[in-house]
């Protein structure tokens, strides 16, 4: 936690903080940030993402926590799973929870039936997550998935989504180490803006083509920019630097 908090404040003053979104903590994990924040005493309250790792009925206790040192710590987002069956009881009770100003994301897992509980959580006001990698083959989505889930959130009048997990790079790409694929957050940009646009989504996610990548991400208009940031509203990844040097390399900052 110390180690996290570091790289985190230090990014937020650095040059390139601008790109820096919220610091991602897990429920369980609470107390701990809450301790280090007290000796570290920041002279504006951390931006937090709240990972629920302790079950939905664990939530009210947590934000309780986190209102209670408003000194310290702004609650921005609350991040779940959502059960196998995502029915509307539960989406109904996430709703309860979590106050009406701080965005709600939910994760459905990914197998049969998994782009009807997509569209039950954006109905319930909540992002869907869509989780892009792991330390299985199994965790990362096929182009098809990725594209099945981008139709389905760009097709709800004002929904957005959050990737996650995998997306260091900012475009497609193989490990050597592990032999796996991993989606790129560029290609996620291009394919969302076609999504919008009526483009080939599926090339745009199977793309290596970096400086095309980029390319056309540079190419779109303010007015498309928006409406992309608005569908791709947030990614969370292990790394600051990584991205920010991929960005770099590919003249996008």
């Amino acid at each position: 936690m110390p180690e996290a908090l570091r790289a985190h404040f230090a990014s937020r003053a650095g040059e390139h903080s601008g790109v820096l979104g919220v610091f991602l903590c897990q429920a369980s994990r609470l107390p701990e940030l809450i301790t280090e924040l007290i000796k570290i005493k920041p002279k504006e309250p951390l931006p937090l993402s709240l990972i629920i790792d302790t079950g939905l009925g664990g939530v009210p206790k947590a934000i309780s926590i986190v209102e209670s040192r408003s000194e310290i710590l702004s609650l921005r987002m609350v991040e779940m799973p959502a059960p196998s069956d995502v029915d509307e009881v539960w989406l109904e009770r996430v709703s309860e929870f979590v106050p009406e100003d701080v965005i709600r994301v939910v994760e459905p897992r990914r197998g049969v039936g998994w782009l009807d509980g997509v569209r039950k959580v954006i109905e319930h006001g909540s992002w869907p997550k869509i989780r892009c990698g792991g330390k299985a083959g199994e965790n990362f989505p096929s182009v098809d998935e990725v594209a099945d889930f981008l139709a389905v959130v760009s097709g709800s009048t004002g929904a957005s989504f959050k990737a996650t997990n995998s997306l260091h790079r900012a475009v497609r790409h193989t490990e050597e180490s592990s032999g796996f694929t991993h989606h790129g957050f560029l290609n996620l940009i291009v394919a969302s803006a076609r999504c919008l646009s009526g483009g080939d989504v599926r090339a745009a996610l199977e793309s290596t083509d970096g400086a095309a990548l980029a390319a056309e991400a540079k190419g779109m208009s303010e007015p498309a920019a928006k409406a992309v940031r608005g569908l791709f509203a947030s990614y969370a990844a292990a790394s600051f630097d990584e991205p920010v040097a991929d960005l770099g390399e590919l003249g996008l900052l």
